[in-house]
């Protein structure tokens, strides 16, 4: 079996962190810079990474997320929060890094410029938005698989009240909208989730080859 595949099956959502363990420095940035180089529609990343590791604020969030012990066992809490109504500030940002990090000239990329805003600017607010959040979940992906590689446990989260996230982190003041939550860490002996088989779809049922 390949090392991607053991790491793959390996890994599971861990229910229980052992609250005595933090990643060091050296594996978060592993975890960061994973995060950093996923891919996204155009490369645009139209989000920001939140990583919260003060105690007293992962308490707030713990109770607008159904008091999951994940929030504030876990080492660490990424935050994927989605840019809303995303415009054309951000495609200038991201033309300007091309120029900047290809030494293209900004005159030669304006083709790119226009045709990237006129696939963003056609959309509506909440198109925009929903189009926003799906590119945090592609971050995800690359976080939990970077996790696994580290034996790291990961667990994506949805169960929470994102109004509520917002409202204490600031984000919409930021004009950002947290769209999924992932807790990083290790898991406690105790959690008994560790031990049990994991359960997908056979290849026949999940694959339809045309």
């Amino acid at each position: 079996m390949s090392k991607i595949l053991e790491n793959l099956n390996w890994r599971y959502a861990t229910k229980k962190y052992d609250a005595t363990r933090k990643i060091s420095e050296s594996d978060l940035n592993t975890l960061k810079e994973a995060v950093r180089l996923s891919a996204s529609s155009y490369g645009l990343q139209p989000y920001k990474v939140i990583i919260v590791d003060t105690p007293e604020v992962r308490e707030k969030l713990k109770a607008v997320a159904w008091n999951q012990t994940q929030i504030t066992d876990a080492s660490h809490l990424f935050i994927f929060a989605n840019d809303l109504n995303a415009g054309t500030e951000s495609v200038a940002a991201y033309i300007k890094n091309i120029s900047e990090t290809r030494g293209i000239p900004l005159e030669a990329l304006g083709g790119l410029e226009d045709m990237i805003n006129g696939a963003i600017t056609s959309r509506s607010e909440e198109s925009k938005n929903i189009w926003t959040s799906k590119q945090t979940y592609i971050a995800l992906g690359n976080l939990l698989a970077a996790a696994a590689e580290l034996k790291i446990d990961a667990t994506p989260m949805e169960g929470f009240d994102p109004a509520a996230f917002n409202e204490i982190l600031g984000l919409d003041k930021l004009g950002l909208n947290a769209a999924v939550i992932a807790t990083v860490g290790y898991r406690h002996e105790e959690d008994d989730t560790q031990h049990y088989k994991k359960v997908r779809k056979s290849q026949d049922e999940l694959f339809i080859t045309l």
